[in-house]
């Protein structure tokens, strides 16, 4: 760790930053677990929405895809992710939503 000591809110300020760009894409995204690794300058986090086409025949699944942000070098990366069966999504999705949108935008997702 560098001399600057970095808080838990500049780390999630940062990751916002980062990651949100990202995965507006998805939106509606919901965070489902947060690890925060202040001593690394890094959180790894899980987020939960329907990948355009990660289910079979490319038809939309739940996903919960893995990301690590390291502040330090303030970049996003992206550690994997599952296919969540519709029980597990529908748990996850009664809370609010870490990025929400007005209309599904699925379509113009790039996939990736």
């Amino acid at each position: 760790m560098h001399e600057d000591f970095v808080t838990v809110e500049e780390l999630r300020s940062k990751r916002d930053a980062k990651a949100k760009p990202h995965l507006e894409q998805y939106a509606p995204v919901w965070i489902v677990d947060e690890r925060v690794l202040l001593e690394e300058e890094a959180i790894q986090f899980n987020v939960l929405f329907l990948h355009s086409t990660a289910g079979d025949n490319y038809t939309p699944t739940w996903v919960s895809r893995r990301y690590r942000y390291d502040a330090f070098n303030d970049t996003l990366y992206h550690k994997g992710q599952n296919r969540i069966d519709e029980e597990q999504a529908l748990e996850i999705t009664e809370t609010e939503p870490y990025i929400t949108t007005t209309a599904a935008d699925i379509p113009n997702a790039y996939g990736g």
